[in-house]
Parts: C-alpha cells; structure tokens; sequence
C-alpha cells in the first residue's frame, strides 16, 4: 500500500500512462526547466529524463503537475488521511459513523517513524557536483536542489518525533561556496529549523542537518505541510505513505531516511554566512544575493538506482500550485478548530502565496446591527495573522459569513466584488507597519521588512460596481489608459516610476488630489496605478500578479480625499495602490531566447520531443 520509493512510483505513473521517458540527451542547465514548464503548462504527464548531459544520474519532474495525478499517487493512502483529518476536527464523528471511520485508528498506528538497521541510502557515496546541477533561470546563481527534505533536530528534545522536516531551497554551487565541501541553506524566519539553529547555539552544541532527495512521495509533501510546531513531519509523511517511515542512525550525525535516494550530511558553520541566489522563485521574481548558512558537507550518500527529482518555480501557477491545493484539500476543515469563528482562508496562488490573503469569518459580537462597523472580525484577522505561514500575509481581505453564506474565498472574483460592494475606506483600513513579511517579497523596505493590510468588510451593500471607464473620467497628466480589470476595479497606467526618488512625487499622492471631487470614480472603490494597464486588466491572474507582489500597504496605498483621525488613516473616495515597478523591487523572471529556440527545435515535427511537447 503506498509508494515506499521514488522508483516504485516512477514506474508506477508510467504503467499507468501518466509518465514519459525522455531518452534524448537534456541539459540540466535550463534546457530541462524549460522542458518542464511546457509540458506542466499543457497539462502533461510526469517527466522522466533518462540521459542528464554530465551527469549519470537520471531526473524525474512534474510528478504533482496536475491535482488528478497527484491525487492517484496517493490513492491508497489519501481518503484515509483526510478521514483522520476528520476526526481530529470532530472526534465524535466516528460514534456518529462507525462504519466511516473504522480503519482511522489503524491509520494512526501507521504514522510514528521507525528506525531500521536496513538502509539502501547508505549503499554509495558521491560528491556534490557529481549531483545534476538543474538550474530554472538564467540569472540563477547556480545548480540546486528543489525538492528537498530539510531535516533537524532540536538539541534540546532530541529525537525523531521533536524533528523537523522542512522544503528549505539548497544551493549547490556557484556564489562563494567552495566546490564539494559548501552549500547553501536558505530558510526564512518563520521556519521551524530556525527554532532548532538557535536552541543548538544558545547549547554551544554543532547544529547538524541532513537533506534527504527522493523517496517516497509522501515525505516530499509533508516537507511542505504547515504542521503544527511539535508535531514532527514523518508522523505525517507515514500515514500519507501507508507505512512507518524508516530512519536509520548514523554514528557521527543525524539519522537518515532509509528509502531516500540521496542524502546530504553536514553542518551548519557557527557564526558564518555567506551571498546566496539570485534564484527565480515562486513570486515571478528573483530572490536576490543575500547572507545565508552554510552547510559545511560531510558526506552525500545515494542508493542503487538513484532518480534525482525536481520542479520548477516561477510565476504562478507552476507545480508548486498543487501543493497547495492538496494541502487546501487536506488541512482546510482545521481552520475553524484552529481560529473560532474563522471558516475559511485562502493564500492566493496567482498573486504569490503570501501577498495575498483572503478569508470569510464570523461577526458575532452585535448580530442584532448589520450596519455596524467589523469587530470580530478584526480579531480573526489579528489570530489569522499569529498563525505559523500565514503570519507572512501582507495583505489579509477578510469578509463576514453572515453577508453571504455562500462566500467562497476560492471564487476570488465574486468575492473581490461581495468585498468591494461593502467596504467603507474611512473605517475598513487596518495597517501594520515596519514589520516582517516574506523573505521573497521585494516591495518591502528591505529583507523580510515591509507592512501588511487587514481590509475587513460587513454589512449590507452600500454602492454598485462599474463595468466600464467613464467617459467623463479625467486623468492627470502622465496618467493614461484606464481600463477595468474587474467591477469596481480600476486601471491606471501611470509614468514611470522616478529611479532612486522617496519622495512624494515618485507616490501617487499627486494623482489623488486631482482625481477629488469626481463622481465618475465612485463606482470604482479599488484604482491601481501600474506600469501597464492593459496587461493588468487582461486577465484576473495578471491584477493579482502584478497588485499585490509589487506594492507595499504602508509605502503604496493613498486615497482620495485621505485623512488622519486618532492615528487611524482612511479615505472618503477611492482607495489608490501604487503597484508600479519600483527601483528596489526585484526583476521578473524571463526565458533564455537561446534555451527557448532550442527546445522549439526539439518539439518541431520530427524532433525528438515532439512526441512530448
């Protein structure tokens, strides 16, 4: 039951069809990213690269590409984790419906790791640039591994169930890193391995962390699964995988997963970093150089018949989309147990994750006045905002259930318009400043520094929303092209945002005070300020892309008519964000021409991809 190796799986999706083989030498360097991301795109099978130009060891990719194939991985696991799930929401269900829950326990025996004297990992051993040195983008700062299993242990309460397993990106080389000896280990602040980094130093202790690559696919999704923290991954890696993960102990280190295909060994240097990336992550941008640890390597360990897996991140929606909608499939009937009141939330895949935050949750505190302000509604968001991964929300839009029992925080057009009919800038706007957000997210002030917004809304509608530009609409000079992205929703095209200005005329201050006093802008409560406003209002993708992974609330948000009253900042007109590209943000990502026109070649008729592509 359950794949226990990445081989048994790979060879299972192409039994049923969901595979392919790619006998045609493909290059690690680009070639291969580009190769993923057309097929992922077309939604294609699951790719397997049999000859990795320099490189012995073969590669497999797309394997999450579609929710469907994901689903089928786990087929003999995944009901029954889900029902587990269930349980824990209310475990009264099972005396309710005996018969739905009845291998529920045995699903719980199965989840506790295990430690096995057996171990095909430790069967060869490698080094680090003998590894496939899959780069995604062209200005990536080298080779790394992206699906890894980033696994610690806490000095303090050492062991398998006090461990944490986390998707941390490792860079393999490039930078400053001494070849075979050093990689990079970027993590962000919120993540459980910190926790474990500083209980080693405040020990004076080593701080060790091994990286498993590979094995059964459950480990790779519970690496990326917001747990609670204490609760250690392999507990659920074992009830997704249908079996006890086996771990095997090491004399001079941590234990390692025995059914892995590759492992690395080391030690995190005390009191040293060094420049990590650039890398094109999942926001659409580059992660830029930054001071991260360094594993000082100690061994790197593969078994027989090794496949080194990996995906590609970019702009979304990429593979990493359906993580998240497993894990929304998965761990969503939590939330209300987790947050009272809260009953639903979601983190917006096309606008990045974590920029965007969108949740339905309950006003209970005056259900007798429906014109009141939100209050409860305000304390789910502050309890939204306190939770594990989605403290990183930098705008949180939060709506009242009782409005519309059928709100659905996935339809996020209808639920931008049920927001925007209701909202009242003079009271709705709730700001955070100088505060921490993504580590990826460049609108900030700098690294993890940056603001967040709660917009929370209630009550009875109190405008309709336009459809189309107003001909009596005046624009500023310097501001052009209006267009609707969506009803209610404005888009501005602005000048150029001024290279190197902090002042207010590089800000949308100017384009406020002209805009008062006209009518015509009223049933446009949101206008954005972007750099093309056509792209923007092109589709609803390209307004969440652009919106909210290129504005920072306190720095780019103004108003009509805006107004300071007891330090609470609202608006008596439209709500303006300045979503242009700023001299700080980090470059969108782009395709090679040269890689692009090579892989068109191999997919033209009679190519050997095109059977594929």
């Amino acid at each position: 039951m359950g794949h226990r190796t990445l081989k048994q799986t790979v060879d299972d999706l192409a039994v049923a069809g969901r595979l392919i083989r790619i006998r045609h030498e493909v290059d690690p360097d680009l070639e291969a990213a580009e190769i993923h991301r057309r097929v992922y795109q077309a939604g294609g099978p699951a790719l397997y690269f049999e000859n990795v130009k320099g490189c012995r060891f073969p590669m497999v990719s797309n394997l999450f590409g579609t929710l469907e194939r994901a689903r089928f991985i786990f087929r003999d696991t995944y009901e029954s984790v889900r029902r587990l799930i269930e349980l824990k929401v209310d475990p009264n269900a099972f005396w309710r419906r005996p018969g739905r829950y009845w291998k529920t326990p045995f699903t719980a025996l199965g989840m506790l790791p295990r430690f096995t004297r057996r171990a095909p990992i430790l069967a060869n051993q490698t080094t680090i640039s003998r590894l496939p040195q899959v780069k995604s983008w062209p200005r990536d700062g080298g080779g790394y591994v992206l699906l890894p299993q980033v696994y610690s242990e806490d000095v303090d309460r050492p062991g398998l169930m006090h461990s944490n397993l986390g998707m941390y990106r490792i860079q393999l080389t490039g930078g400053q890193y001494v070849t075979d000896q050093e990689i990079g280990l970027h993590y962000q602040i919120h993540r459980g391995i910190g926790v474990h980094q500083a209980a080693a130093a405040r020990a004076g202790q080593p701080f060790r962390v091994n990286i498993f690559v590979g094995g059964t696919p459950a480990m790779t999704l519970a690496a990326v699964m917001p747990l609670p923290e204490g609760m250690s991954e392999l507990t659920f890696a074992g009830a997704l995988a249908g079996h006890r993960i086996p771990m095997v102990r090491r004399p001079d280190g941590l234990p390692c997963y025995a059914n892995a295909d590759f492992v690395i060994t080391g030690t995190v240097a005390p009191d040293r970093t060094k420049p990590e990336g650039p890398f094109g992550d999942h926001l659409g941008y580059y992660s830029l150089e930054h001071e991260f640890p360094v594993l000082e390597v100690d061994h790197v360990y593969h078994r027989d018949g090794a496949i080194w897996p990996f995906t590609v991140v970019g702009r979304p929606p990429q593979e990493d989309t359906v993580f998240g909608e497993l894990i929304h499939e998965l761990t969503g009937p939590i939330i209300p147990t987790v947050i009272p009141g809260v009953h639903a939330v979601n983190a917006v895949d096309a606008a990045g994750v974590h920029p965007l935050m969108l949740a339905v949750g309950s006003e209970r505190y005056t259900p007798y006045r429906r014109d009141s302000a939100p209050a409860e509604l305000l304390t789910q968001a502050n309890a939204i905002l306190g939770q594990g991964q989605m403290s990183l929300a930098k705008y949180l839009v939060i709506a009242n259930r009782a409005d519309d029992p059928e709100l659905d925080v996935n339809d996020i057009g209808p639920f931008f318009q049920h927001v925007l009919r209701r909202v009242d800038w003079r009271r709705d706007l709730h700001f955070q400043t100088r505060t921490t957000i993504d580590t990826l997210d460049y609108s900030g002030s700098g690294l993890n520094q940056g603001s967040k917004l709660v917009i929370a809304a209630s009550g009875e509608p109190v405008r309709e929303l336009g459809t189309s530009v107003p001909v009596e609409l005046r624009l500023p000079a310097g501001y052009s092209r209006p267009a609707v992205c969506q009803p209610g929703i404005l888009a501005v095209q602005g000048p150029a945002y001024p290279g190197g200005s902090n002042g207010d005329d590089s800000r949308v201050a100017p384009f406020c005070d002209a805009c008062r006093g006209q009518s015509s802008l009223e049933p446009f409560p949101l206008v954005v300020i972007v750099d093309d406003s056509e792209f923007v209002a092109r589709t609803l993708a390209n307004f969440l892309w652009v919106v909210f992974t290129r504005s920072n609330p306190a720095a780019d948000v103004e108003g009509i008519d805006a107004f300071v009253d007891a330090k609470h900042w609202g608006c008596r007109g439209s709500l303006v964000i300045d979503a242009r590209i700023k001299p700080h943000h980090a470059p969108p990502l782009e395709e090679d021409a040269e890689v692009t026109r090579k892989v068109d070649a191999l997919a033209a008729r009679g190519g050997p991809l095109a059977p594929y592509l």
